[in-house]
């Protein structure tokens, strides 16, 4: 079994940043896809960045392109979101997750292992 803690959601205004962490346990964490995603309320959960432990990859949807930074470090067994420039529409649960079939990495039937969540509300 691979364990997955997310934390470094908050509050925060508009415009501004955080970094959310994924730590994982167990599974040797390195070989798996890592990737992060939000669900807002009444909406379906989407997949926001991607880290592909195979060439060290990277994928982002177009909303987050250029204010998001998904980093790894295999020491720490953490993945990390960078989140720069902050907007409202940006408030969700932030999941990360690791992908352990094929598809899209978007596709969130793609991954088996979960976190449990961590709140990212942005607001003035």
């Amino acid at each position: 079994q691979l364990q997955l803690v997310e934390s470094g959601g908050g509050l925060v205004q508009p415009g501004g940043s955080l970094t959310l962490s994924c730590e994982a346990s167990g599974l040797a964490f390195e070989h798996y896809p890592i990737g992060w995603f939000r669900q807002a309320p009444g909406k379906e959960r989407e997949g926001v960045s991607f880290f592909n432990s195979d060439d060290g990859s990277t994928n982002y949807i177009d909303s987050v392109k250029g204010r998001f930074t998904i980093s790894r470090d295999i020491g720490k067994n953490t993945v990390y979101l960078q989140m720069n420039s902050l907007k409202l529409e940006d408030t969700a649960v932030y999941y990360c997750a690791a992908k352990t079939w094929g598809g899209q990495w978007s596709e969130p039937m793609a991954y088996d292992y979960w976190g449990q969540g961590t709140q990212v509300t942005v607001s003035s």
